[in-house]
């Protein structure tokens, strides 16, 4: 790789430098989040981590990720003691905001060497375009701002994903893969999403003959299954012989939130709560019912309240049934077609049907599509066409995150320079299709990219100049709906060329 420029390293030595210098700005209530987890798994026995709840952020990821939190927490000690009492809530002296932003940069070094592997692990003929890929991941608008402003450590694990699904190139690799991808799995929940083309990969290219599906590999299923249990066991052992998995379980998965995050992710509820929004107005004329404590439930951005005045609730059964269809869809072709590429795209569809019909989906969760589609983005020309609309909505869709004036030049300049920068570089590297191309959604693309320009610049300046803070939810809700389209578009294109490849 010595003779592409710039490399992997070059570009993650200047990422780090500004990374740096972003330390002062903004920090979301993420920071206090993971600065409490420090100290609890710091100054609690084992036992008490997963009831600690002095403060109302209490530990809601799986033990892996809390093993984590502690050994980081014995260097914190030698930072700041006094980040490491429970009870000093809201506690940021420098010394602590230095430390924890220390760590994103130093534990995104996994993904450093993830996207590392993954450029070594491409064909000569598509090295090029493979390091392309990973320069964008590794310079990701969405890191940036939600790891390194907003606070947390999604480089550190999407590095990790990364890694697994690069050992699923090889057939050497395969066993590596699942147990890479289970580990990340009691690390963070939300990758639960794509557990199920793994379960389907797996079990076809690892645990079933590779010349009849009727023939199991007992020995293959014995290692995989040890492996995992295991693995589980080390995560989620102590806790049981204790009695608390039903504790662990209430904290990783609160139905008890609403539908739509306090911000809409842009999703097919984002969609739906725009409609109801319009049937609102529209009802007195075409005679619909409107229920009156239902009208401001979509716009008030509360936890757990989420009603619709005109269309029917939707309960967490239906956004789990939906989800599960359309992630079966792409399964049927992966495990009669269980090719690297195919798995990556199967990862990718689990992804996009997680996110557009999940219960209480966070915006930030769309980085769960962004980065398995970018290992392919570059195949042919089809699947950069499904991308591009993908890569702006996915990133415009991030910006409500950051309201505060210092980070508006970052959020804009960074990503619509990222944007420009990288779907040129991707168009002249993405090799013609050997398949016709589909015109409708090229010109679906274009068009989508070019409206993103005067929506940026309405909801980030014009809106505040004609209404000032009045209608404040309206910038919000035409974020968030345009993203869906984007987002929505790109799955039904992606869709069409996966099943067409």
């Amino acid at each position: 790789m010595a003779d592409i420029y710039p490399s992997l390293t070059q570009c993650a030595i200047a990422a780090s430098a500004l990374k740096i210098l972003l330390f002062p700005a903004y920090k979301s209530t993420d920071f206090e989040v993971h600065r409490n987890w420090l100290a609890i798994t710091n100054s609690l026995p084992l036992w008490e981590w997963y009831y600690e709840a002095t403060s109302e952020w209490t530990l809601d990821y799986p033990p892996f990720f809390a093993y984590f939190e502690w050994i980081m927490s014995h260097v914190a000690k030698l930072v700041d003691p006094g980040m490491l009492r429970v009870y000093h809530l809201e506690y940021d002296s420098w010394q602590t905001i230095y430390f924890q932003r220390f760590t994103v940069i130093i534990t995104e070094l996994v993904l450093v060497y993830a996207l590392q592997m993954f450029a070594d692990s491409s064909h000569s003929t598509s090295k090029r375009a493979a390091q392309a890929a990973a320069i964008s991941i590794l310079l990701s608008p969405g890191l940036l701002v939600i790891d390194h402003i907003h606070f947390q450590y999604n480089g550190c694990m999407y590095g990790i994903l990364i890694a697994s699904l690069v050992l699923a190139r090889k057939k050497s690799g395969l066993l590596a893969s699942g147990l890479v991808f289970a580990a990340l799995l009691c690390m963070k929940h939300i990758y639960l999403y794509l557990a199920p083309a793994y379960f389907v990969f797996l079990l076809r290219a690892y645990c079933l003959s590779p010349n009849s599906i009727f023939r199991i590999q007992f020995l293959n299923c014995v290692k995989l299954g040890g492996g995992i249990v295991a693995i589980f066991g080390a995560a989620f052992g102590p806790f049981a012989l204790k009695g608390q998995i039903p504790q662990i379980m209430s904290r990783l998965f609160p139905f008890a939130r609403g539908l739509c995050h306090a911000y809409w992710a842009p999703n097919m509820w984002a969609v739906y709560s725009f409609a109801d929004r319009v049937l609102i107005a529209l009802a007195p004329r075409v005679g619909l019912a409107v229920k009156s404590e239902a009208i401001q439930s979509v716009t008030r951005g509360l936890v757990g309240d989420t009603s619709f005045a005109v269309l029917p609730d939707i309960s967490p059964r239906v956004c789990f049934l939906l989800t599960l269809l359309f992630q079966a869809i792409p399964l049927v072709k992966l495990f009669f077609q269980p090719t690297w590429d195919t798995f990556i795209g199967a990862v990718t569809l689990c992804g996009y049907a997680s996110f557009l019909f999940g219960w209480h989906v966070h915006e930030k969760a769309i980085l769960l599509v962004i980065i398995p589609f970018s290992l392919i983005a570059l195949k042919d020309r089809r699947y950069l066409s499904a991308f591009r609309p993908l890569a702006v909505s996915g990133h415009v869709s991030l910006f409500p995150l950051f309201f505060t004036p210092a980070e508006f030049p970052i959020k804009i300049v960074y990503t619509v320079f990222w944007l420009v920068l990288f779907l040129m570089v991707f168009d002249r590297l993405a090799p013609a299709s050997t398949r016709p191309r589909f015109f409708l959604f090229d010109r679906f693309s274009t068009v989508y990219i070019a409206v993103s320009i005067p929506l940026i610049l309405y909801c980030s300046l014009l809106h505040g100049i004609i209404f000032g803070k009045s209608y404040e939810f309206l910038p919000l809700m035409f974020t968030s709906s345009y993203s869906a389209i984007g987002v929505i578009g790109s799955w039904v294109g992606f869709m069409v060329v996966y099943f067409a490849s």
